[in-house]
């Protein structure tokens, strides 16, 4: 049975059989007879969990270590102490039993001198690793020799490229979050909401319902945790139920949507699938691959997935081949495929997920490339990588787009981060001050845990722009001003998080939220306030003029504009919405409606927020509106009148222009007589220059 998207280390494949070497004992080397059956006892004990795999080594070590205690020179025991040592967290205690092995019994496996030189690597003695796989190359057949020489000259060249990496370690703190959240057991494969308010992770613990697989493990179940100071402490983990939790099946973490809404799952069917849930309320919907079983699920195996921003990309790894191949062999043919990452595009008209593309020999290697993570700000990408300059197993790096869309050269993400081991699954929080993933270190719970990084480094001195000066109005709003020697370390974007409720009653509401590109007039992404919570979050990648527009049945839309410059690092800006019923005295502000400075001429860059009322018209055919100019105290009152009035009439022979019948408008400037802030500030004086319109009847 294929085990999901559990990693086994990269190691496991280097020994092929793990069984052929039986313990036997000689009685006449024990003081009595007693501590011979007692030995004999233990290790038939040993040896039955030893032989349901992985998952049962660490019971199989326990009697292993009682029969050692009564006789210590045996090479196989020693042999298969090391062996459960090399899959556990505490790695380095396989050396010395590998070297006992090797100095009873040179012979007593064909791979003694390639585990020894592993244990060497997992404990960065380097010189010492590339000594025993120097060694082995030189134990092998000619034949043997010619099959094994490149993974053996990729094993020193990870330990020289080790050597440099730990030269200069990179400045960050590594934390277990703790056993709230891990188990004795594999964790792996976390998700986190943009704030880091939510985590779903992977587990191999047992849970009601769960059963062991034949590698020794339960199956994979999700579980889900909850933090209330962004990622500082974690709730203690609950099995996150059905339906995202099938008895009998791997059910496993895959990706999350930017905003939390959308989740992608895993299940063992088909050699390992992507499916996907939504989040309906408090409740997830039950996983189906309609979106994903045409192009993205094959008889392969895909295993990790990641949105972009807006959620039109879905980044995505799989071990796929792009012809047609035979399923007869299936199993032993998706054993030997590596996996590369792709991305696919989403289809509006058909509402699912386009045929794949490979995202290309600069990202994907002739090695595995696992675990993909695309962050919101839309440009920067993390996968592990058995390929590049990896230190061992599978290490994490990162790459960036340009605007040209080509990637750089993935980046390792360095010492103590990466280790000999495999380092996977991970993700990156919207600050990009903390990253999560999976690992197997010393301090570890029990097997694969999930650890929070902290990236370090030199302040930035920035003079940010704070939020009122990023909800513009109905004017330009001037650049964020940075220091141009100043390296930007966080993330370039903007986190928008609120709710969503009625204006009167304040009844939490779901939404629709439609983010739009105003200089190309091109809707973004489209997402949805939860209905049980009315809560939203939206990405927004700086360097674009965004257009937000919440829009919900019978309510008034909302408007906000945020022009984000390139240049702005990470923030986060709480607004809660409050929406208006279409009732008669209700008005809005038209916040994306822009102007030539001091003239009624209507920029390009109006043309959605203007789209947005013509549609709001035509659904409600008999409601008159007043569309009203507004001005600051700035300058004579004709001036101010006029230029309030005109803007008035310009959006008016807009809505008449595309359809909206004259005499269910009316316009009207009121100067500087309405104002809704102070006009002894530049920022209240910006706020006073709107349009708004009014309903008059319905």
């Amino acid at each position: 049975m294929k085990s999901g998207i559990f990693l086994t280390t990269v190691y496991l494949l280097l020994s092929p059989i793990l069984y052929a070497q039986e313990i036997e004992f000689n009685k006449d080397l024990f003081k009595n007879k007693d501590d011979y059956r007692a030995a004999k006892d233990f290790v038939n004990q040993g040896n039955s969990d030893y032989e349901k795999g992985r998952g049962s080594y660490r019971n199989a070590l326990n009697y292993y270590l009682k029969a050692y205690k009564l006789y210590d020179r045996n090479a196989a025991l020693n042999y298969r102490i090391g062996n459960c040592y090399f899959y556990s967290v505490n790695k380095v205690k396989c050396i010395d039993y590998f070297l006992s092995a090797y100095q009873l019994n040179k012979n007593i496996m064909k791979d003694i001198l390639l585990k020894i030189a592993c244990g060497y690597n997992f404990k960065y003695e380097f010189d010492k690793a590339i000594e025993y796989y120097q060694k082995y190359k030189s134990s092998l057949t000619p034949g043997e020799l010619q099959d094994e020489k490149d993974m053996i000259n990729k094993k020193i060249e990870e330990c020289n490229i080790g050597k440099e990496l730990i030269k200069s370690p990179v400045r960050v703190f590594i934390d277990n979050v703790g056993d709230n959240v891990n188990s004795t057991y594999p964790d792996y494969s976390p998700l986190i909401s943009t704030d880091e308010s939510m985590m779903i992770f992977t587990s191999k613990r047992p849970c009601e319902g769960n059963k062991l697989t034949d590698d020794g493990y339960y199956f994979e179940k999700i579980f889900i945790s909850y933090s209330e100071n962004g990622g500082n402490d974690w709730l203690a983990a609950e099995n996150i139920g059905k339906p995202l939790n099938e008895n009998d099946n791997n059910n496993a973490t895959v990706g999350l949507s930017p905003d939390g809404q959308q989740l992608f799952t895993f299940t063992g069917d088909n050699g390992g699938d992507i499916l996907v849930s939504e989040l309906k309320g408090e409740e997830w919907s039950k996983p189906n691959d309609d979106a994903v079983k045409k192009f993205i699920n094959t008889p392969s195996h895909e295993s990790s997935a990641s949105f972009s921003f807006d959620g039109r990309t879905m980044y995505f790894d799989s071990n796929k081949e792009t012809d047609n191949f035979d399923t007869r062999n299936l199993e032993e043919d998706l054993m030997e495929r590596t996996h590369d990452i792709y991305y696919s595009e989403w289809g509006e008209e058909k509402q699912r997920w386009m045929p794949p593309v490979n995202l290309g020999n600069v990202i994907n290697t002739e090695y595995d490339e696992r675990g993909v993570f695309m962050h919101p700000d839309g440009r920067t990408i993390y996968f592990s990588s058995k390929g590049h300059k990896t230190i061992g197993g599978l290490d994490i790096f990162k790459s960036e787009r340009n605007d040209e869309g080509q990637w750089s050269e993935p980046e390792n993400l360095g010492y103590p981060v990466n280790t000999p081991d495999d380092d996977v699954f991970f993700v990156m929080a919207a600050s990009g001050k903390h990253g999560y993933f999976s690992s197997v270190r010393e301090d570890g719970v029990g097997d694969y845990d999930i650890y929070r990084i902290t990236f370090r480094g030199p302040e930035k001195s920035v003079i940010q722009s704070n939020e009122d000066n990023l909800l513009a109005s109905t004017e330009p709003v001037s650049e964020v001003v940075m220091e141009e020697t100043v390296e930007i370390k966080t993330m370039r974007l903007t986190i928008l998080k609120g709710t969503v409720k009625d204006a009167i009653s304040l009844q939490l509401l779901e939404a629709s939220i439609e983010i739009v590109d105003n200089e190309k007039n091109e809707v973004i992404s489209v997402m949805k306030s939860n209905s049980a919570t009315g809560k939203y979050l939206v990405s927004l990648p700086s360097g674009k003029n965004y257009g937000i527009a919440v829009k919900a049945q019978d309510y008034l839309f909302h408007s906000e504009n945020f022009i984000i410059p390139e240049a702005t690092t990470y923030q986060e800006i709480t607004k809660d919405i409050l929406l208006n019923k279409m009732a008669v005295g209700s008005k809005i502000i038209l916040k994306n409606i822009f102007f030539d400075y001091a003239k009624a001429t209507l920029r390009p860059e109006s043309a959605a927020e203007l789209d947005r009322l013509v549609k709001l018209l035509t659904e409600y055919p008999t409601t008159r509106i007043e569309i009203s100019g507004h001005t600051d105290n700035i300058g004579t009152l004709k001036l101010n009148t006029d230029l309030s009035q005109n803007r008035a009439k310009a959006v008016v022979d807009y809505l008449i222009k595309n359809g909206i019948s004259a005499d269910r408008l009316e316009y009207k400037g009121y100067a500087y007589f309405q104002p809704i802030d102070t006009n002894d500030t530049d920022e209240g004086r910006q706020n006073n220059r709107r349009v708004e319109f009014k309903i008059l009847s319905n």
